[in-house]
Formats: structure tokens, C-alpha cells, sequence
């Protein structure tokens, strides 16, 4: 059975993560997704740490099952392979600073000239619009302006950065992945395409949708440890243990809050989940009973009980967690050149029943697919050396 994405062609101009994240998505179900990547140095997680071979590791975690081409941008001979390229393209993705592309000349207005049907995806920090579209940035920065870092702070403590990127992957790569299959519906239905402004910033804010109620409704801009989902209560919580590990408790509703305190033996404790004057004296209770066992312990005792409750792994336990396995979350793929030998992945959280995620392609070589393309655009064998030669490919 065919995937669904196949017969989608999308250029991807991006580099790191959040573009990559989201092509990725995309080539997963089927999509060639074409690496269009710098001459010198190419993507910038090829030169990462750790390295895997001569490559940084984090580059094959979000580039499998691409292709890859070099091409110089500034030169009119790489424009112009990339206008012959973008021709029968469905789809261009690209992450510069608002103004970049424009001035490269592969601008979703001069791209849609050659191809009426493009859908074109920049994906950005601040946007294409507004003050702040030329402001540099990174996660942090993006979960600052959201308001989302100042929710992680408790009382009397500064912020907490989080230790994954929310605002890339979760506001950038996966809404550009969404907003690029939109418009691809649009495509079909309308037949013209269309550009996809995405914004991590945009997507950051998206995120807020209880706490923002909680701001609309009252007109009180939450602070820390003043909600139940940021520390106001005992019932949604991480408590260390004896062994300086953590178990996090989140018994919300309250029969599950009640199965938790009849298994710690607190059947006071569950009439006082909501009552605000009796939270410090829970939050002190529970913090000593839990650092007087280790977390096996804990964890020991808590197995069995409904009440919505997980031990906080490492990295080391989480990939070889029987429910990570199981749900096919790290695979191994091998390169079949023999460079890189096999290397472990993280698997595609999209599942479907009929067409699951391919593990078909190894990650790309920088531009070890240039030959292919060009030939495929008409340029001859002669033509692509002697770009290779002056340095447009």
C-alpha cells in the first residue's frame, strides 16, 4: 500500500532542528523530502557533538529517510537549478530570518512565479510580521515571550529551563508539518497553493489555553505556585526520594486523589486536596513520607494504584522502558555505505494502522544526491563537475 505522502516533493532550505523536525514528519509517511544544504559545511547539526563518525549525532535523529543536495544560493547557477528544481516541487521549507530568501532570490513570491501550485513554509522565530520578525532568538527566548518559563518558576525561585525545545518542535516543527498538510489539502481542493507563515512564538502561545482562560476569565495573570498545575497543590506534585530521585504525583480529580491517600494511609488528606489552607501541611507531610524510601521503593508500593503517578527517569530508563519499546519509540537503522555502522533512533510518534512510518532511508551524506537531481533537471555529467568544480555545488 502506497504511503500517503508519497508523489509529494518538498525542498527543504532548513537547518538544525525545528525544519528538520518537520520534513522528517513528513518524508516519515512517504513525502522526498530533498536536503537543499549549504556547500560549505552543510546543515549545522552535521557538525555537532557527540559525533557519530564525522557527524554530529543529533543530525541523523531528524534527516532520516531524505535526500541531499549542496547548493551555492548566492551564485545565479545554483538559483537556477533550484527555480528548475522548484518546477515540479510541491512544497518549499525554509527557516532564515524573515528577508534571507528574498534576497537569495528563492522567495515564495519569485518561486511562485515558476510553480503556481508551491506550497512555500517559512518557519521562524517572532514570524514574517510584527516587531520582533528580525529579533534573533532561540527556544528559551520564544518560551520567555510566551509566558511559558514564567509558569515553571515556584515560589521564591527563579524559572526553570526546561530541558527539551518546546517552542521548536512542539510551536515550530509541528505546526509548519500541519500547516503544510493544510495547504496541500488546499492545493487539491482549490488548485493553487498557498504560503505557511509559521511562527514558534505563535505556537509557544497556543499553548496556554487553561492558563489563558484562567487570565480571561479573572483578569489575573497566573504567578507561581498559584494553580493547581504549577505547584499550588500537593495532589499534582514531584517529591524527591531517599535515594535522590523523584516520584511526580499528579492525582487531579478527586477519586483519584483518595486512591492515593488510602495507599499511603492519609484519609484525612482526602477531603483537603482543594482546601488551600491545609496545602503547606500536606506539602510538608508528604515531602518527609516520600524521601523515607528510594524510588524502587515507591515505585513498589505506588504499582497497582490508580492514581496517576510515574517515576522521573533518565534517559537510560526511559529507552528501555517496556512501554517505549513497545510502542516502537528507538529503532535502530544502518547505513548501507558503511560510514556511520548502525545507529539507534527515535521512532515516529504518528502510528497508523494501514501505512506506518517508513525506516527506509539511512540520513543523507552531504549532498551525496546532487548527481541524481541535476541529472534529473537535464544538466550532464560534464556540467555537474564543473559546478562541483566552482563551488556551486
Amino acid at each position: 500500500m502506497a504511503l500517503p505522502l508519497e508523489g509529494i516533493k518538498i525542498l527543504d532550505l532548513s537547518t538544525m532542528l525545528p525544519g528538520p523536525f518537520c520534513s522528517m514528519i513528513l518524508a516519515d509517511f512517504g513525502a522526498e523530502v530533498i536536503k537543499v544544504e549549504a556547500v560549505k559545511g552543510g546543515d549545522l547539526f552535521r557538525g555537532g557533538v557527540p559525533k557519530i563518525g564525522d557527524t554530529g549525532g543529533a543530525f541523523f535523529q531528524v534527516n532520516r529517510n531524505k535526500k541531499s543536495i549542496t547548493l551555492n544560493l548566492k551564485s545565479d547557477e545554483g538559483k537556477e537549478i533550484f527555480y528548475k528544481l522548484a518546477k515540479d516541487a510541491d512544497v518549499v521549507l525554509e527557516q532564515y530570518r524573515p528577508g534571507v530568501v528574498k534576497k537569495l532570490g528563492v522567495d515564495y513570491e519569485t518561486i511562485k512565479a515558476i510553480n503556481p501550485k508551491i506550497v512555500y513554509c517559512s518557519l521562524s522565530g517572532y514570524g514574517q510580521t510584527g516587531p520582533y520578525r528580525l529579533t534573533s532568538g532561540h527556544d528559551l527566548n520564544y518560551i520567555s515571550y510566551a509566558g511559558i518559563l514564567g509558569l515553571t518558576a515556584r515560589k521564591g525561585q527563579t524559572p526553570t529551563i526546561p530541558g527539551v525545545q518546546i517552542a521548536d518542535i512542539g510551536g515550530g516543527a509541528l505546526y509548519a508539518a500541519i500547516g503544510i498538510l493544510i495547504a496541500l489539502m488546499g492545493v487539491k481542493q482549490n488548485g493553487v497553493g498557498q504560503y505557511v507563515d509559521t511562527s514558534m512564538l505563535d505556537g509557544a502561545v497556543s499553548w496556554l489555553p487553561v492558563l489563558a482562560n484562567d487570565y480571561f476569565v479573572k483578569g489575573v495573570s497566573p504567578k507561581a505556585a498559584e494553580n493547581i498545575l504549577n505547584g499550588q497543590n500537593a495532589c499534582y506534585e514531584v517529591y524527591e526520594t531517599a535515594d535522590g530521585r523523584y516520584i511526580s504525583i499528579g492525582a487531579i480529580e478527586p477519586h483519584l486523589w483518595a486512591n492515593f491517600c488510602d495507599a499511603i494511609g492519609k484519609e484525612e488528606f482526602k477531603l483537603w486536596q482543594r482546601d488551600l489552607t491545609k496545602q503547606d501541611e500536606m506539602f510538608a507531610c508528604l515531602r518527609e513520607m516520600f524521601k523515607s524510601k528510594t524510588q524502587a521503593e515507591w515505585i513498589e508500593k505506588l504499582t497497582g494504584v490508580d492514581c496517576c503517578w510515574a517515576p522521573v527517569k533518565n534517559l537510560e530508563e526511559v529507552f528501555a522502558d517496556p512501554q517505549v519499546l513497545a510502542r516502537d519509540m528507538v529503532y535502530e537503522m544502518t547505513d548501507p555505505a558503511g560510514c556511520y555502522g548502525s545507529v539507534k533512533m527515535i521512532g515516529s510518534a504518528v502510528k497508523l494502522s494501514e501505512t506506518p512510518a517508513r525506516k527506509e532511508l539511512f540520513p543523507p551524506r552531504k549532498g551525496e544526491h546532487n548527481a541524481e537531481y541535476l541529472k534529473a533537471v537535464g544538466y550532464s555529467d560534464e556540467q555537474i563537475a564543473e559546478f562541483e568544480k566552482n563551488g556551486i555545488i
